[in-house]
């Protein structure tokens, strides 16, 4: 099985769980899913579009919180990929905010099309309290899940592995979890994109 994450489609953006699609390949199976999500300033839909090399499949916006639904793709009729609502710094009102949690919990816990999630952090700064959060509910509900340290190339070559050693073992001291996956990725560096694209294939080959 071999993923090149070069044929993708749109299929749909909703927020409700009555709304929420069910993808299936042509032989009638259900799609699996893998999330995306983060700080609404970590760089998701950048990321998103260099790995599916494409440069506005997912909407970039200098406005933190741009994304407010989850929004649904097809990859190549082989998996569903989910971009979840940015958190963080989403200058947006209360109540908005307080649907997208309810929304979100529930697609968290009761899709079982889930396989994988993807966690951004920003490489150049510790995990908020907000990332500690979903790592520890992620773990909770055994979801698999990588932690991918973005915009690598932002920092000096020589900061980058002290930096990425010092984010895993806040992480590790924060939440107490041990073996956290973790994938440092540059849009500049298409080497980061292939890492990504085997780390996936490994999780979903038995869905696949």
């Amino acid at each position: 099985m071999t993923l090149k994450f070069t044929k993708a489609s749109f299929i749909t953006s909703c927020l409700l769980s009555k709304d929420l699609p069910t993808l299936k390949n042509p032989q009638g199976s259900i799609l699996p899913e893998i999330v995306f999500v983060g700080k609404s300033n970590v760089g998701k839909s950048s990321l998103i579009n260099h790995l599916l090399r494409q440069k506005k499949l997912a909407k970039v916006s200098g406005r933190p919180g741009k994304t407010q639904t989850l929004n649904f793709f097809n990859i190549e009729n082989k998996l569903c990929l989910v971009d979840l609502p940015g958190y963080g710094f989403a200058k947006v009102p209360k109540a908005v905010k307080e649907a997208w949690a309810k929304s979100l919990d529930i697609y968290m816990q009761t899709r079982n099309e889930i396989k994988l999630v993807l966690l951004l952090l920003d490489c150049r700064r510790l995990p908020s309290q907000e990332d500690l959060e979903f790592l520890l509910w992620a773990d909770a509900y055994e979801k698999p899940l990588i932690v991918i340290l973005t915009k690598f190339d932002k920092l000096r070559p020589k900061e980058r592995k002290p930096q990425k050693v010092k984010i895993l073992k806040f992480l590790h001291e924060s939440t107490g979890l041990e073996n956290i996956t973790s994938l440092t990725y540059s849009i500049k560096n298409s080497h980061t994109r292939q890492v990504l694209i085997n780390e996936i294939e490994k999780h979903l080959h038995p869905y696949i």
